[in-house]
């Protein structure tokens, strides 16, 4: 009875605690485009309505979503919310249809601009006057948000609309440009301007790029980051990461992408749809313990490749035992990850050809955005050759780009 007694009375005392409180975040070193839009941009805007074009990545530094944080200032009118590839979630797979529904959290509106229109229409558009885009970029050009950027602003342009970027970190930092240069002929959703694969920008930089060098002609104001330096990593930020896509759940996931992303493209097997996506490169039947062997044999910089094998969950390759190389960054300051995409492919033509895709030439020119890779590797070229290939665009690229970076 007496024990009984006291269990009663520890329930009751549990019972009456006061409630824990959530431990408070650490203070981040650079204050985001919507931090500052926040704080102070907003009073701007003089009582004209917006529509906010975000996902998951479209928090504050606090992790607040925009959209929320919108929401909590009564006099900021929003009227419609805008999601790209992955839904406004982002647990949509790459690829797959994202629909337009009304969210029963706010309220509002979801368009979709990954479903039957990549382009807000203009009945999308009604009632709003200024768009915001806020949604966090992984610093590669075949990532479709900033194809999402650009169409919004072609909207906006069409319909008189203002378009204001909230301006967040390129995760790879702004020092380091690779090219290829996208040539004009394999313009699509995957690169729609001629810049390079690594661009080292910033969503609000681009922004004003394809605004003016690339003619959309809209409206257009950045809200600009503070604190934010183009030698920062994204852990120099102090900012929490968020994952951008189903396959880019962490940010060291971002430094692999632009090495891996487009090798499917090429017929190699890259990770996706397994535990570690795109830290992977093989395919059925390769020999990684060679395939390892050869590539370190290169010194390729920043990055160590360690014999592997997986299975992926699903896709096409779901249930299929796959072997290659995991990619072990050594150091993100100096990898060139498009350095290493060659490097890769190289060497899977000496060591496994048949698993380089024949009938993928299409894919391949479009996805890298110029058809010099698929023909240096069919005609044997090193790898310096092929880089050397892409060496004076992205010299003039890196001019060009100058009169609108922000930091």
């Amino acid at each position: 009875m007496h024990r009984l007694c006291c269990l009663l009375l520890l329930a009751s005392a549990l019972g009456t605690a006061a409630p824990a409180q959530a431990v408070p975040l650490p203070p981040a070193r650079v204050e985001l485009g919507d931090d500052v839009f926040l704080r102070e941009a907003w009073h701007d805007l003089r009582g004209r309505c917006v529509g906010v074009v975000t996902n998951q990545t479209g928090v504050t530094s606090r992790l607040e979503t925009i959209v929320d944080a919108i929401r909590r200032n009564p006099q900021i009118c929003l009227k419609a919310i805008y999601a790209p590839e992955h839904g406004l979630r982002g647990d949509r797979p790459a690829n797959a249809y994202v629909a337009s529904y009304v969210d029963q959290h706010t309220g509002l509106p979801v368009y979709s601009l990954y479903g039957a229109t990549r382009k807000p229409t203009p009945q999308m558009l009604e009632g709003v006057d200024v768009l915001l885009f806020d949604i966090q970029d992984v610093g590669d050009r075949a990532y479709t948000y900033i194809s999402t950027m650009a169409y919004v602003m072609q909207a906006a342009k069409a319909a008189h609309k203002e378009v204001w970027i909230l301006d967040r970190p390129n995760p790879l930092g702004g020092d380091v440009v690779e090219g290829p240069v996208l040539d004009p002929r394999f313009e699509s959703f995957v690169g729609l301007y001629p810049i390079p694969i690594r661009h080292g920008m910033t969503i609000g930089e681009l922004a004003q790029m394809f605004n003016d060098k690339f003619g959309i002609g809209c409206e257009l104001r950045v809200i600009r980051m503070e604190g934010w330096k183009r030698s920062m990593l994204w852990p120099d930020t102090g900012l929490f990461w968020v994952q951008s896509s189903p396959n880019i759940p962490e940010w060291e996931t971002t430094l692999v992408y632009p090495a891996t992303g487009l090798i499917s493209s090429a017929g190699l097997n890259n990770g996706t749809d397994y535990t570690k996506p795109f830290k992977y490169a093989g395919a059925l039947g390769v020999d990684g313990l060679k395939l390892a062997e050869y590539l370190n044999s290169r010194n390729v910089p920043g990055v160590h490749f360690r014999a592997a094998a997986w299975s992926p969950l699903s896709g096409f390759w779901e249930g299929k035992t796959l072997t290659g190389v995991e990619l072990v960054v050594t150091d993100a300051r100096a990898f060139r990850a498009v350095h290493a995409a060659v490097e890769i492919l190289v060497a899977a033509r000496k060591l496994a050809p048949s698993a380089l895709a024949s009938e993928s030439a299409k894919a391949l020119d479009r996805d890298w955005g110029t058809d010099t890779l698929r023909i240096g590797l069919q005609q044997g070229w090193s790898v310096e050759e092929i880089l050397r290939q892409w060496d004076a665009a992205t010299r003039t690229f890196i001019v060009a780009r100058t009169p609108y970076l922000l930091y």
